[in-house]
């Protein structure tokens, strides 16, 4: 098939379409959380972009703005009946020209990226900055720290600043949705009165997935992380590190957790500045 056809198109996806990808990932075995898709779609509507092979959607992916501080390009999926014929190729492509164009002058781009995919990204412009992994381990009882409560609503402001302090840029609009799904269970670690680390753990169709998983120092990332398994006892519980936070690695070789798979975070262009050092699990690979 020749992708330069006046058969195929591409534009911007409807909520509709976008839950069809979704139900492609799914299939996969992409293991999206429940409530992602509305999520994802409420964060940036205008953040999804397909291509049609005669008015078939056929493949699509997120170039979700941030306000136009920072982009995200996430989960990029072509049907299995339309891979290995340059579809994608041409997709990714315009879906970044297309974000850069909804981003302010030198903000950048972010992305995962499977090692299949990198050379290909590279040459697209985008820099590996460090290798995500995933890990599992099956939930289980442990003593809560009490420090550690419910993110509540009174929580929110002095979370935001936080949660931008670790991400790069504010993110408000997905925050005030993501903290209060109703699939989701929160835990905010406070010391004298002030924000030092907060977790999300959120069902899938598979078990739950924390993400984030946000903390000044290794002993508060240690005990949100076994509040979130406490909450899923005897379930698969997923967490994305980032491995260049070496203690994030070590977290999850202490606490026996398996290697799933990696990808790699990619910038184009310079990232936002962050407090690297408090990201033990990154948020999602689909939205950053």
């Amino acid at each position: 098939m020749d992708t330069n056809s006046v058969d195929y198109s591409f534009r911007q996806l409807t909520f509709d379409e976008f839950q069809l990808l979704v139900s492609w990932a799914a299939n996969e075995g992409w293991n999206p959380g429940i409530d992602d898709a509305t999520i994802f779609w409420n964060t940036d509507p205008d953040g999804y972009m397909g291509c049609f092979y005669k008015d078939r959607l056929i493949g699509g992916g997120s170039i979700v703005s941030y306000d136009g501080l920072f982009g995200f390009m996430g989960f990029f999926i072509v049907h299995s009946d339309y891979r290995g014929k340059g579809i994608g190729k041409k997709l990714w492509t315009l879906r970044k020209e297309k974000l850069l164009s909804r981003l302010q002058k030198d903000a950048a781009i972010g992305m995962d990226g499977v090692l299949a995919m990198q050379p290909f990204y590279k040459k697209g412009g985008f820099e590996i900055a460090f290798c995500d992994e995933r890990y599992e381990r099956r939930g289980s009882k442990f003593e809560v720290n009490s420090n550690i409560q419910i993110i509540k609503q009174s929580d929110f402001e002095a979370l935001q600043e936080f949660d931008k302090s670790c991400f790069g840029v504010p993110r408000n609009k997905f925050l005030s949705q993501w903290l209060f799904s109703e699939n989701a269970k929160t835990f905010l670690c406070k010391e004298s009165n002030d924000i030092c680390g907060y977790a999300v753990i959120r069902k899938c169709i598979k078990g739950y997935k924390i993400g984030p998983l946000f903390a000044l120092n290794e002993n508060i990332a240690r005990s949100l992380y076994e509040c979130c398994l406490n909450s899923a006892i005897d379930q698969s519980v997923y967490l994305d590190i980032p491995c260049s936070n070496t203690q994030a690695v070590q977290l999850v070789k202490d606490y026996n957790a398996t290697y799933v798979f990696e990808c790699a975070r990619m910038y184009y262009g310079t990232p936002p500045d962050k407090m690297s050092d408090r990201i033990f699990g990154i948020t999602s690979f689909e939205l950053g």
